[in-house]
């Protein structure tokens, strides 16, 4: 488990919400409350978010960028051939964070094992509060309240925030229309 964050991604009446709590810890020292760990690529069409090592999730942003590149925007094939590289290369096996990428139709968990994971339902979650969250957004979509996808991520994050002490409540939320 990536500690230090929570990343959330919810489906949800044709969009999609990835979202993202602000924290950066060292250790038991909060030294940033307002990263942004939530990123649009490939021109808008591609969300993302991670948690862990930041260094190295701005390396995987790259990669994966040029791999939307490589494939035209498929996701699918862009996440496969990156999780491929990531275990493969000798040095990229040594990054440690996790991705969750959204095209606004399919949603993947991205690790540097190898894992390309669909949701089971419309909801997934990465970091030291991702449980958290997911709990709170599975609820959410179960209940049949009348919030949007966005709103769902907003307040699982919150949720999070509340019992995580590695996640805070400066949260960053993309949407991408599917």
């Amino acid at each position: 488990m990536m500690h230090g964050t929570t990343i959330l991604a919810v489906r949800k009446g044709g969009m999609v919400a990835v979202a993202g709590d602000g924290q950066v810890t060292q250790g038991d020292t909060v030294v940033k409350g307002n990263t942004r760990k939530v990123r649009r690529l490939y021109d808008g069409k591609v969300v993302i978010g991670f948690a862990g090592a930041t260094a190295d999730a701005f390396t995987l942003f790259e990669l994966f960028e040029a791999k939307l590149k490589q494939f035209n925007g498929d996701l699918t094939r862009s996440a496969v051939e990156l999780a491929k590289q990531w275990r493969m290369d000798k040095q990229l096996r040594n990054l440690e964070a996790m991705m969750l990428a959204s095209d606004g139709k399919l949603m993947f968990l991205i690790s540097g094992n190898g894992d390309v994971l669909e949701p089971e339902g419309d909801a997934m979650a990465i970091g030291s509060g991702g449980n958290f969250a997911l709990s709170a957004a599975r609820a959410y979509l179960d209940s049949g309240v009348d919030f949007s996808a966005e709103e769902i991520a907003r307040r699982s994050l919150k949720v999070a925030g509340d019992i995580c002490i590695y996640t805070n409540h400066n949260v960053t939320c993309e949407v991408i229309n599917g």
